[in-house]
């Protein structure tokens, strides 16, 4: 695994403040050369530091404005099945396999109390899952971030 020093901390974090910057951008801002900034961009492309580009829509625009969390029970011999089942419901915007009383905990948008009904049910249809619970999101009260970790990691020795 490539290990961060402080440039790259920098342009990770100049890179967080302003996702669309281009090289050129971000090596004037970080006092950098063009090269420089390029050369680092491939090589923690490379490394697998990046997660997925792809742009964070509001379900809400897509008429989604309920967020639910559903904790999900399965039988673990049926566990790869299982999500890939549950990958096939638009509903679901992020699952995460969990250490715990509960093997999986499975993100959902969904239209009103009737629509989450619906997914639930889809959800403990699928062979395998022995039951659920659901909790519904109140707000967004910390999104998702990387600046503090960024943050913190500058300030690392070298």
């Amino acid at each position: 695994m490539y290990t961060l020093d402080q440039t790259d901390t920098r342009l990770l974090r100049a890179l967080s403040e302003d996702p669309r910057s281009t090289f050129v951008a971000l090596a004037q801002k970080l006092g950098l050369s063009r090269n420089t900034v390029q050369a680092r961009m491939a090589r923690l492309e490379e490394s697998n530091t990046f997660l997925s580009f792809d742009r964070r829509v509001n379900p809400i625009a897509l008429g989604y404005p309920l967020t639910a969390f559903i904790e999900v029970h399965v039988q673990q011999k049926r566990l790869a099945k299982i999500v890939t089942e549950l990958a096939q419901i638009p509903e679901i915007v992020q699952a995460h396999g969990m250490s715990g009383q509960s093997d999986l905990l499975v993100r959902v948008v969904c239209t009103d109390a009737d629509d989450l009904f619906r997914i639930d049910g889809t959800i403990l249809a699928v062979e395998g899952v022995e039951r659920t619970e659901t909790s519904l999101a109140m707000g967004e009260v910390i999104p998702f971030r990387v600046a503090p970790l960024l943050e913190r990691a500058e300030r690392r020795p070298s």
